[in-house]
C-alpha cells in the first residue's frame, strides 16, 4: 500500500505499449462493491480468494502490466504462480512514506485502525521477507514517479531475456 503501483504501472505499461490492469479494480467490477465493503461483507480470506482467481483467469497472459495488492503474494503457492505468469516485481517505501501516502484515502481496510504507523510496522514485518523472495524489488523512496519508472523498465527487460533463455 502506498508505495505506487498503481501510479508506477500505468506508465511503465504506457512504455511498453502494454495494458495496465490493476487486480483491485477488476474484484470491484467483479463483485460490484468495492473493497472495503468487500472486507466488511466477505472478510479478508474472501477477497484474498478474489485475488486467487484474479490471478489464476482475470486477465491476458500478456502483453499486460498487473498491479496487485499488499497482500496477494503472501498467499500459499502465489509466489509460483505469479513467476509463472512473467516478472514480478515488488515496490517497497519506508514506513513513515507509507504512512504519508495513504494518510490521506480511507479506502484501505487494513489501516483502518487506530494506530496505522503500528499497522503499517506490522504489515511490512510479516510480508517484507515473502516480498523479498517473491522476485525484483525497487525501492520508491526519495525517487521520482519516472525515475522508478524507468528503473523497472530495466529491470523487467533483464528479467524478461533472462527467462526467455
Amino acid at each position: 500500500m502506498g508505495v505506487g503501483k498503481s501510479a508506477i504501472g500505468r506508465r511503465v505499461a504506457r512504455e511498453l505499449g502494454y495494458k495496465f490492469i490493476d487486480s483491485d479494480e477488476c474484484i470491484e467490477q467483479q463483485v460490484g462493491q468495492k473493497i472495503p465493503a468487500i472486507f466488511a461483507a466477505e472478510g479478508e480470506a474472501r477477497f484474498r480468494a478474489y485475488e486467487r482467481a484474479f490471478i489464476d483467469s482475470g486477465h491476458p497472459s500478456e502483453g499486460c502490466v498487473v498491479s496487485c495488492g499488499g497482500g496477494l503474494v503472501i498467499q500459499e503457492g502465489m509466489q509460483t504462480l505469479l513467476k509463472s505468469k512473467g516478472v514480478v516485481v515488488c515496490l517497497f517505501a519506508s514506513v513513515e512514506s507509507i504512512l504519508e501516502r495513504t494518510s490521506r484515502n480511507k479506502n484501505r481496510p487494513l489501516l483502518n485502525v487506530e494506530d496505522p504507523e503500528t499497522r503499517i510496522r506490522q504489515l511490512l514485518a510479516e510480508r517484507e521477507p515473502i516480498y523479498m523472495k517473491s522476485g525484483a524489488c525497487i525501492a520508491t523512496d526519495g525517487r521520482t514517479i519516472p525515475e522508478v519508472v524507468q528503473h523497472l523498465l530495466r529491470t523487467y527487460r533483464t528479467c524478461a531475456k533472462r527467462d526467455r533463455r
